[in-house]
């Protein structure tokens, strides 16, 4: 009777083929690293995009009076490929708010974009009225108090005394209501109906005349003004009594 002989595999064998086995295996789970690139890339780091949001923040709120606070939502990244050049902007209006929209554009190598979420709190201090104020009240520093809350969530309160000490009311203020910015118009500025002073200039020549502003407006805006004989013509408000037209 014939015997086939059996070759024994050294042990050191069966242990360099197990962990190459177990290493293959790892690299098919969910959620390896195999498994988390797209095209070549790793994906993008949200710590990253935090740091560019915080940053891009920080600068628009600096223009503020106050102590600033920013918390910035760590975003969710599935399929956002690492970026080499990131563009982070204000979405919307562009404004600050208490709760922010932040876009994060990826320009290169893959582009891609998302949008992150952030909380702000700005502290400091705005003008409410010391007591009534009537319409039509030119504002003085005696009708004036300070006050401490979130300028992002007053939004229209002003905490700048050049733009409420001298300034007129448009409305009724409760003693101790905000004033707010929409509740003021500047002494230079031109109300409609308003009889005004026209100043034509052109080359070598100066022209005066008188009309009708038939439209407000704050010095440095176009407004449009009715002559004595029916025309109308465009110019810049200068002051509250006079508008420039260029001819």
């Amino acid at each position: 009777m014939a015997y086939r002989a059996r070759r024994r595999a050294p042990a050191g064998h069966w242990l360099a083929l197990g962990a190459a086995t177990l290493t293959l295996g790892l690299g098919l789970l969910p959620g390896s690293a195999s498994a988390q690139t797209s095209g070549g890339h790793g994906l993008q780091d949200p710590a990253t995009i935090v740091a560019q949001v915080q940053t891009l923040l920080e600068e628009r709120a600096a223009s503020y009076p106050g102590a600033v606070s920013i918390s910035v939502d760590t975003p969710r990244i599935s399929n956002q490929a690492a970026c080499s050049q990131l563009d982070v902007f204000l979405a919307g209006s562009g404004g600050l708010r208490s709760r922010t929209s932040v876009g994060v554009r990826c320009l290169a190598p893959q582009p891609w974009t998302l949008y992150v979420q952030a909380s702000i709190q700005i502290i400091g201090q705005y003008y409410v009225a010391s007591h009534a104020l009537n319409r039509g009240v030119v504002i003085g520093q005696d009708d004036l108090d300070l006050r401490d809350g979130d300028l992002l969530r007053l939004r229209r309160v002003i905490s700048d005394p050049a733009q409420v000490v001298g300034w007129i009311t448009t409305r009724y203020i409760n003693a101790g209501g905000a004033i707010e910015s929409n509740a003021l118009r500047d002494p230079n500025a031109i109300q409609r109906g308003q009889q005004v002073r026209t100043v034509a200039r052109g080359a070598g020549f100066v022209v005066s005349g008188e009309g009708q502003a038939m439209e407000s407006g704050n010095p440095g805006t176009q407004i449009q003004v009715r002559t004595p004989n029916g025309q109308i013509i465009s110019g810049t408000v200068m002051d509250a009594y006079t508008v420039q037209v260029m001819m």
